[in-house]
């Protein structure tokens, strides 16, 4: 009951801190290695998170987890792929907005935004990329967020094939069909296994 009562103002108020590292992705055009970045979510918390991931130009990056739990005490890791590289997105910032709630309730308690650019090269001059930084920093106004979940071919291929449900009902089915009917006498299988024509039909028909 204690932890209970020190912990509800800070999930009511749902200003919980988010700790989230890094909190800006460079991808380099001309660096391969750079396409795929990590960014690592802490839960440093007594109760586990939800989280989901959103981003403002979602049709642009692959994330392998969009959305998943941390546990208490624990971090997860979440793997971002700029799945878009080309000149016209030079220098364009795109975020992320990571929401983090508790299991059991629905509104977020705590976000955090971090901050993606493409840039041509990591050989830029210095000062170049000073300019560029800046840039970076003063881009902090509110975005609209997507959630990411709907730009995912990886999952929408996934999902193509059949699905766990219908491969458990064509197993069903055939082995419906395969035992016997009632009103053979001889045979091995129990009395209330034998089926009658009609559920037989049934099985043939939803196999069908």
């Amino acid at each position: 009951p204690m932890q209970q009562q020190r912990r509800q103002p800070e999930l009511v108020e749902g200003n919980l801190p988010v700790f989230v590292f890094p909190t800006e992705l460079i991808f380099y055009a001309d660096d391969q290695s750079t396409h795929k970045q990590v960014l690592t979510l802490y839960n440093p918390y007594e109760f586990a998170l939800k989280f989901k991931v959103l981003c403002t130009t979602p049709n642009k990056y692959v994330v392998a987890d969009a959305a998943g739990t941390v546990k208490p005490q624990c971090c997860v890791d979440i793997v971002i792929r700029h799945r878009d590289v080309r000149a016209a997105h030079y220098g364009v910032i795109d975020k992320f907005r990571l929401q983090v709630s508790e299991q059991s309730q629905r509104k977020a308690l705590g976000r955090k935004e971090v901050i993606a650019t493409l840039l041509p090269s990591a050989k830029e001059p210095p000062q170049q990329k000073e300019e560029e930084e800046k840039r970076i920093k003063e881009h902090l106004a509110e975005s609209v967020f997507f959630e990411q979940t709907l730009c995912q071919p990886e999952n929408r291929t996934a999902s193509s094939g059949p699905s766990l449900l219908t491969v458990f009902l064509g197993i069903v089915c055939i082995a419906a069909l395969m035992l016997p009917t009632l009103g053979e006498m001889e045979s091995l299988v129990p009395l209330y296994l034998h089926l009658s024509v009609n559920q037989k039909l049934v099985a043939a028909y939803v196999l069908g």
